[in-house]
C-alpha cells in the first residue's frame, strides 16, 4: 500500500481542527462541527453610517469566534480563505461589486501581530469573488478599539486616511464588527476621496 506524505504526517501529528482544536480531516482546515456551524449561521445585515449597505456572515460566537481568535492570534492563514468563503457564499446579490479595500489595522498592532486578518480576508475575497484588491487606506495609531465602550468607540474613531487612490466602488472588508466605528470611518475616508458607493462586509457580527 502506497502511502502519501500527508498521509503519514496525519498519522504522526492527526491534523487539528483550525477553530475548535478537534480532529479534522487533513485536506480540511476545520472539523466536520464547526464547518457545519458556520455554513448554517445565519447572516446579519447591520445599518452603519456612510455605509450603503453592510453585511456579516455569522454572529461572533461559537465556531465563527474561534475561528477569529485562531486568524488574529494564532496565525492560521488558511482560516481567511475559510472567512473569505463564508462572506462570498451568501451574499447578498450585487453586494461584492467594485474593488475589495481591507481595513486598515493600527500601524502598532501590525508590528506587533505581524499579519493583518482583515487584510488577509480581503485578499482571499477578491480571489474568490474576482474582483480588483485595493489596500488603498492607512491608519493612525490611537486607542485600541476591543475593551472600549461603546460610547467610546463612537464619540473617538480611529484616523483613517487615503494612502492612495480611491476606487469608484468600495467592498469594505473586516474580520469582525462590532459597534462599526472603524468601517464608518473608512467609508468617510473612502467618500472624501470620490468613492460613490461603499459596501462593508465582515465574517462576524459581535
Amino acid at each position: 500500500m502506497k502511502h502519501t506524505p500527508a498521509l503519514l504526517a496525519s498519522i504522526v501529528a492527526p491534523p487539528r481542527c483550525g477553530a475548535c482544536g478537534g480532529p479534522c480531516a487533513w485536506s480540511a482546515c476545520l472539523c466536520e462541527r464547526c464547518e457545519a456551524e458556520i455554513t448554517a449561521a445565519s447572516p446579519v445585515e447591520p445599518r452603519l453610517a456612510a455605509v450603503d449597505a453592510a453585511w456579516c456572515a455569522a454572529p461572533y460566537g461559537g465556531a465563527a469566534r474561534q475561528l477569529v481568535a485562531a486568524l488574529k492570534f494564532r496565525r492560521l492563514l488558511p482560516l481567511a480563505r475559510r472567512a473569505a468563503e463564508a462572506i462570498a457564499a451568501r451574499a447578498p446579490e450585487g453586494t461584492l461589486a467594485g474593488s475589495v479595500v481591507p481595513v486598515p489595522p493600527a500601524p502598532l498592532r501590525l508590528r506587533l501581530r505581524g499579519h493583518d486578518p482583515a487584510e488577509e480576508i480581503a485578499f482571499a475575497l477578491a480571489s474568490i469573488a474576482e474582483l480588483r484588491f485595493e489596500p488603498c487606506l492607512a491608519r493612525a495609531n490611537g486607542p485600541r478599539q476591543v475593551g472600549r465602550p461603546r460610547a467610546a468607540r463612537l464619540a473617538d474613531p480611529p484616523v483613517v486616511r487615503l494612502a492612495r487612490r480611491a476606487p469608484r466602488a468600495a467592498v469594505l472588508v473586516d474580520d469582525v464588527i462590532t459597534t462599526g466605528a472603524t468601517l464608518s470611518a473608512c467609508a468617510r475616508t473612502l467618500r472624501r476621496g470620490g468613492t460613490e458607493r461603499v459596501v462593508a462586509v465582515t465574517f462576524a457580527r459581535a
